[in-house]
């Protein structure tokens, strides 16, 4: 049931706007489809707002376009004829002081009883101040003592104006904002939208912009956040590496290991019908670290056994088998303790792309990691034992 049909059949106004939405996870974002239109005129910027919302409306995920000024407000203007008011000694503060004491009131003192202050106002009588045609009956004293009705020195004009401007970078700016339908997600509806606003970028006039906001911008700035201690994360990472297997080689063989859990994060993603949002990448990039352990564990057992005195050939097939059961066991307890996260709304993605990936990347890393092994290093049935060197 639509909002002005619910308001209808309750006896409402038929205008009245309603919005039901999902509780949000994390930092709110409010409608998660938004275009800013922003620009110093602001009947312009509302018309090319207007256009905007033409498109979104078309969209059949949209529902309840709508945008973040209200509809315009009436407002009363008092236009001064400064020469009359001039010569009856009036100015236009006196005139503005006078209409603010009748209509809102002039503080004259305060009563405090017991423990409260309460303000004692002077103003006019309560028809007066409730029925604005009454305005233009009021009389105000002049400096010679007599009262002059205010039509005579000001014409009053009734006028529509926008109650609130909402600004961006000092800048009137117009948000164009809906929900979406359904499961339909907001970066992916946004972007279709987006690309049937080319031509009325291209029509813009000079100092006007239109800008993506809402979900697909929240999770912009998430992801950018990330980005930046991307560099030092793979710094210390590198870094660990190199000091527990002293090897470039082994080191670079171990990173290329990494990439496989995203196999199984694609499967498990389309599976469950979960989004890759913030929190799945965030489970994605600790998958990385899950599979780069698993990785140096083999090869560690595999290096050991060489040292021992097995072949390269023995040692790749016997470390291999011999830490199949600890990789496996810590990859179903892991995939076991993330379980209860599969129906959480925000950490639901997370869970399910590392359960996917864990589960994948395992099985990949016992079988890719020793045939890398043996082809990095040339490894070969009945060979000498010794340490290996890369090809």
């Amino acid at each position: 049931m639509t909002a002005s049909n619910a308001s209808v059949q309750m006896g409402v106004d038929p205008q009245l706007r309603g919005r039901v939405s999902r509780l949000e996870n994390g930092p709110p974002v409010g409608f998660p489809v938004q275009f800013r239109v922003s620009g110093e005129n602001v009947e312009t910027a509302r018309a090319i707002a207007s256009q905007v919302a033409a498109v979104m409306r078309e969209d059949p995920q949209t529902s309840q376009v709508q945008f973040d000024w209200d509809e315009p407000s009436k407002v009363i203007r008092v236009a001064i004829d400064q020469n009359k008011a001039r010569v009856l000694g009036i100015s236009s503060q006196e005139l503005a002081s006078f209409l603010n004491n009748s209509l809102s009131g002039y503080s004259v003192t305060y009563l405090r009883e017991r423990d409260k202050q309460i303000e004692v106002l002077l103003r006019g009588a309560s028809d007066e101040r409730a029925r604005i045609s009454f305005l233009k009956d009021l009389a105000i004293p002049s400096r010679n003592g007599r009262a002059v009705p205010i039509t005579q020195i000001a014409d009053i004009e009734y006028e529509l104006e926008d109650g609130v401007i909402w600004r961006r970078n000092r800048l009137p700016t117009i948000t164009v904002r809906s929900d979406v339908v359904g499961n339909a997600q907001g970066p992916d509806v946004a972007k279709r939208i987006e690309t049937k606003l080319s031509d009325i970028r291209a029509a813009l006039p000079l100092g006007y912009r239109v800008e993506l906001g809402g979900a697909i911008e929240d999770s912009t700035r998430g992801q950018r956040s990330i980005a930046a201690g991307m560099p030092l994360l793979v710094l210390v990472v590198l870094t660990l590496l190199m000091l527990q297997l002293r090897s470039f080689s082994r080191t670079a063989m171990v990173v290329l290991t990494a990439p496989l859990g995203l196999i199984g994060v694609v499967i498990a993603l389309l599976a469950f019908g979960k989004p890759f949002g913030f929190v799945a990448m965030l489970g994605t990039i600790a998958l990385a670290g899950i599979i780069m352990r698993n990785s140096v564990i083999l090869v560690d057992q595999i290096d050991q056994d060489i040292k021992a005195g097995h072949t390269p050939w023995d040692a790749v097939v016997g470390a291999t088998v011999r830490r199949f059961r600890p990789i496996v066991l810590t990859a179903a307890a892991a995939v076991l303790a993330l379980i209860p996260l599969v129906r959480s709304d925000f950490f639901g993605p997370m869970a399910v792309a590392m359960m996917g990936g864990i589960v994948v990347a395992t099985v990949l890393t016992l079988l890719f990691l020793p045939a890398l092994y043996a082809m990095w290093f040339r490894v070969h049935p009945g060979e000498t034992p010794g340490l290996l060197q890369p090809a």
